[in-house]
């Protein structure tokens, strides 16, 4: 009986959404749409190419359909963007038409309805979130203030190395052993804040929290219930789950955040005394609410934004680099033997070397883009009707930019599918991680573009070169490579397999 209920649920739904998109067809506009596959009604294309739609199998479709198609799914159109040029289109031509995001049942619990900065949509909030968090997150007085603790966090990864008796032999996972390094970079920065280590009650707690978030939010079990709304109550289980989750994350952010407060309301030092002293980035946030800036809610965000801007992106560009590393030993030995050359006999790499290390940098730069971690950035949205290459974008669609189609499109790249940084230093010597051109955007470009490049790449280049400094990465006894086999979600990229990976202590 239960089941007969739900079929004729079912169909009721159907005939519902059927005669839904039959009345808004009869008073749609007539649009020159780009090409694509022919829609069949209420689901679109999502019968055709399912929910998968990774960088991958959105470049197999831009060789058929051009380098710019719309996918209907549901009812929702996907403009998919796969040229340099329409790239730079829609993020600095049109940066303002196309500068907004579009909403999702899922990101809209994890954004608290848009009220962080990444995904908001674009206007007055966006610009004020942006502007509050730039000056404690997002300039170059960043650098010079923490990278002395960046150094000391890589050291400490380098000595615990040197301490494991695994680690030289059989070999260690190093994916936890990153996100704790990732993780006391950033909450030093937001909270002058340390984990004591991979046990640390409270990092395993936020860790986990935080794996179970990216986990719901990059999933492709809920795409349905954005594609067509009328099935978003068969999600009511899987929402729930995701609201339970954002709040034992922003209970974590709260307690941080009241800790911080304490410190301040005890401390007869003013946030703003002029004496040279460095306080953490939370405290600008703080002052901006005391003024009415923001609400309680925007800050809880903002820290859940640079948590997971700031962490998980760079742990895994890490964890792709080190990988590749192994793979690639001659790449491996010419790196080496650049830092044994630039810098002196028993010294550790440190930030202001990084800027004389050019084969380091080409060795960063290929890995993010053959192995980029948002390869389609973040799917922007135009809020009205919009036009691209000729064509009428509807408004309210959305538009992914297959960031990597670009770096890996043989019809611009030499042997793209090598892990080649000498590239860098060829035939792509002018090509720069700033978006100077168009066929290598890793970090965005444009009003929406990542601003956390400011942090991310010297972090990278010290920790990636304290490693190459201190050992040999090898490949576990027995493997012939390690397995780079790809995991993408909504819009990331990570390896599929956690490895382990020797490293066998040199003598510097």
């Amino acid at each position: 009986m239960d089941l007969l209920l739900l079929e004729k649920a079912l169909l009721a739904l159907f005939f519902a959404a059927t005669v839904a998109v039959a009345i808004s067809r009869l008073r749609r506009k007539r649009f020159k749409l780009p090409p694509g596959p022919i829609p069949v009604p209420v689901f679109g294309n999502w019968l055709q190419v399912g929910d998968n739609l990774n960088h991958r199998v959105l470049a197999k479709l831009a060789k058929k359909y051009g380098d710019i198609f719309v996918l209907r799914m549901g009812q929702q159109n996907l403009v998919i963007v796969s040229s340099p040029e329409l790239a730079k289109e829609v993020l600095k031509t049109q940066g303002v038409e196309f500068g907004s995001r579009t909403r999702s049942v899922v990101f809209d619990i994890f954004s608290g309805d848009g009220q962080d900065m990444t995904f908001a949509a674009y206007g007055d909030h966006w610009r004020k979130m942006r502007r509050i968090m730039t000056v404690p997150f997002f300039t170059s007085k960043v650098v010079p203030q923490y990278s002395r603790s960046w150094e000391e966090e890589a050291a400490s990864m380098v000595e615990e190395f040197r301490k494991n008796p695994q680690a030289s032999t059989n070999g260690i996972g190093v994916r936890i052993r990153l996100q704790l390094l990732m993780h006391n970079n950033i909450y030093r920065i937001m909270f002058d804040k340390t984990f004591e280590g991979e046990n640390d009650p409270l990092f395993v707690n936020l860790h986990d929290l935080n794996i179970k978030r990216a986990v719901l939010a990059h999933s492709l079990a809920y795409n349905y219930g954005d594609f067509i709304p009328i099935f978003r109550p068969f999600l009511r289980g899987y929402l729930n789950i995701c609201k339970e989750t954002n709040e034992k994350r922003l209970q974590v952010f709260d307690f941080f955040i009241q800790e911080r407060k304490n410190v301040i309301a005890s401390s007869t030092i003013k946030r703003r005394d002029n004496q040279g002293l460095r306080f953490p980035g939370i405290d600008h946030i703080l002052e901006a609410q005391e003024k009415g800036e923001i609400n309680e809610e925007n800050v809880r965000y903002i820290v859940e934004n640079v948590n997971i801007g700031g962490i998980d992106t760079v742990t895994r560009s890490l964890e792709w680099a080190i990988a590749e590393l192994a793979n690639n030993p001659e790449v491996q030995k010419k790196l080496q033997l650049e830092l044994d050359t630039v810098l002196e006999r028993g010294l550790q790499i440190t930030e202001p070397d990084t800027h004389k290390l050019p084969y380091l940098l080409a060795v960063i730069k290929e890995t993010l883009r053959l192995r980029m971690a948002l390869p389609l950035l973040v799917p922007h949205m135009n809020i009205n009707d919009a036009k691209l290459d000729g064509y009428d974008i509807p408004a309210e669609s959305r538009i992914s930019v297959n960031a990597w189609w670009l770096a890996n499109n043989p019809a611009h790249w030499k042997d793209p599918e090598q892990f080649r940084p000498d590239r860098f230093l060829e035939e792509e010597s002018h090509v720069q991680v700033n978006g100077n051109d168009f066929r290598y955007i890793p970090f965005g470009v444009g009003r929406r573009s990542c601003p956390g490049i400011v942090m991310a790449l010297p972090i990278f280049c010290i920790t990636l070169g304290r490693l190459v400094q201190n050992f040999d990465i090898l490949v576990p006894p027995g493997q012939s490579e390690i397995d780079t086999a790809e995991r993408a979600g909504q819009f990331s990229l990570h390896i599929l397999k956690p490895y382990k990976v020797v490293f066998k202590p040199r003598s510097i």
